[in-house]
């Protein structure tokens, strides 16, 4: 019942910026936290910014400095900003939510993945 929807990815060249949006829909009763992983070819999804349970915010170390993440909760949405691209930035970007679907259950949604690709 709930759908997340990722938006913004493409081909950038080194130096160059994108912005990626992640807007969820659905029943959502509450947000646990929210965030962006990142898939490059032959290698495993990794955690590139989100914001934990708590409040903060975990970057992997590659992205400081470069990626900074944001959120509208009241939208439902939550942004990830990539400055200075580089081509290791090459990847899948997938949205994650943890939402709250019922007084005492958490459940992990994910978003169909958006392509982003730094090359010259």
């Amino acid at each position: 019942q709930v759908q997340l929807v990722e938006s913004g990815g493409g081909l950038v060249q080194p130096g160059g910026s994108l912005r990626l949006s992640c807007a969820a829909s659905g029943n959502i009763f509450g947000i646990n936290s929210m965030g962006w992983y990142r898939q490059a070819p032959g290698k495993q999804r990794e955690l590139v910014g989100a914001f934990t349970s708590d409040g903060s915010t975990n970057y992997a170390d590659s992205v400081k400095g470069r990626f900074t993440i944001s959120s509208d909760k009241a939208k439902n949405t939550v942004s990830l900003q990539m400055n200075r691209l580089e081509p290791e930035d090459t990847a899948v970007y997938y949205c994650n939510m943890r939402l709250k679907v019922s007084l005492l259950t958490l459940r992990d949604y994910w978003g169909p993945g958006t392509q982003v690709t730094v090359s010259s």
